[in-house]
């Protein structure tokens, strides 16, 4: 795929246009694709894996502060995008844990505290996907290359299931039967049924339990009401069709390097398409890919020998090299809704909720880019124990940025200070 994403894939032969949502959206109906029909539309994309960075490969030198720094070895695929990237040392969401921070990246909210929280752990990306409720085809997608995507909570605590490459290459343009169509319409129908009789069941026993159970049956309606958001939004898109593409089904026997990069180019095809505002994607690593022998474990217990350690920095360097592919993806697209480019409006977040191999999960590895924030620096928060700034913070940022006005988001004790809008 050529990096333009060229308008010609989202055309028929004949040249008639196909049902995308950003084309259709010009001009008459651009303001509707707004979400909440206010300000410009934003979307997120989180990059992750599940094992943290080689900490010494990864983050820019702690004297080296603001514009004037030097990309690390990892980090150098961003060399031409360094005016569109900020780079992040000493947050992270203040405790251990080692693998179970993984699942904590995007909320800062341990699934096991999460009833002591008013959202629980929804994850940045499924408040998102809240936010912009039907506008989109999906309001999510929870992506997974050769690793479980563990990032993506409902305010309920549901974990989101991850699609491999070529369920999403399917999720996004494969046109479902009248007959699947059908059948999806019935399956609505019913569950919008029992909901209604779970509801009222549960509504008749309200006045006749304890305080403590009460607290249960309205965190219980809760998720009735979540299921039958989720109904009504989805509901209105079965009938649409999706937009085509030359672009042929991806091989999932290819390796990593292949597969990663297909996903990455399936991203900025849901974005150019409006076929959703919320992604997030895992990548991981499986024995002889990038000419490596081991595992990715493995791997990450480094214990700072040269073979280990030299393995880390090829997956890890090509992952950031994936994301600096999709910010030249999202700039040369331009924004059919907002204007500007897709990167001018797409927060593009890698990171992981475990720091290192070494299950340490102090100094989380964080990159932002693109979305419409000032960047081009090393931003170092205090790394005392009482000082410690909440990854949090970041992620109400985002939100904040994304049009949502909120002051509070999982641990978080205010939005980042020193990250600015660039239109501030």
């Amino acid at each position: 795929m050529k990096p333009s994403l060229e308008r010609r894939k989202f055309l028929r032969s004949s040249g008639v246009v196909m049902a995308l949502p950003m084309l259709e959206a010009i001009p008459e109906t651009a303001q509707a694709s707004t979400a909440n029909g206010s300000g410009p539309v934003k979307r997120f994309v989180c990059l992750s894996n599940n094992y943290g960075v080689y900490q010494k490969a990864f983050f820019p030198k702690a004297d080296q502060q603001g514009s004037n720094y030097e990309l690390p070895e990892t980090l150098s695929a961003l060399s031409k995008h360094r005016n569109d990237v900020t780079v992040f040392s000493n947050l992270d969401h203040g405790f251990t844990g080692g693998h179970q921070g993984v699942p904590v990246l995007l909320s800062g909210v341990r699934p096991i505290l999460a009833h002591n929280y008013a959202e629980g752990n929804i994850s940045l990306d499924q408040k998102l996907a809240e936010h912009h409720g039907a506008a989109t085809r999906f309001p999510s997608l929870t992506l997974g290359c050769r690793e479980r995507n563990l990032l993506s909570f409902t305010r309920t605590g549901v974990q989101v299931p991850s699609i491999d490459l070529r369920a999403a290459y399917r999720k996004m343009f494969y046109e479902d039967s009248a007959a699947a169509r059908t059948a999806q319409k019935k399956q609505f129908e019913r569950h919008s049924s029992i909901l209604d009789v779970v509801r009222d069941q549960a509504k008749s026993m309200n006045d006749k339990v304890s305080k403590n159970d009460r607290r249960k049956l309205s965190e219980y309606f809760e998720s009735v009401r979540t299921l039958e958001q989720k109904i009504t939004q989805q509901e209105p898109w079965l009938e649409r069709p999706k937009p085509k593409t030359d672009v042929k089904e991806p091989n999932p026997g290819n390796g990593t390097e292949e597969q990663l990069k297909a996903m990455i180019e399936i991203i900025a095809l849901a974005l150019q398409t409006d076929s959703t505002r919320a992604v997030t994607m895992t990548s991981g690593f499986i024995n002889g890919d990038f000419g490596l022998s081991g595992g990715y474990h493995g791997f990450s217990h480094h214990g700072e020998r040269d073979e280990p350690v030299a393995a880390l920095k090829k997956i890890e360097g090509f992952q950031i090299a994936m994301m600096s592919y999709l910010m030249e993806l999202l700039k040369a697209q331009e924004d059919l809704i907002n204007g500007g480019t897709l990167l001018d409006h797409t927060a593009i977040l890698f990171g992981c909720g475990m720091a290192s191999g070494t299950h340490s999960t102090t100094n989380l590895p964080l990159v932002l880019a693109g979305g419409g924030f000032q960047h081009g620096e090393h931003k170092v928060y205090p790394d005392a124990d009482h000082a410690r700034v909440p990854a949090a913070n970041l992620l109400l940022s985002i939100l904040q940025n994304s049009g949502l006005e909120i002051d509070q988001f999982g641990s978080s004790n205010g939005s980042l200070r020193g990250l600015a809008s660039a239109s501030n």
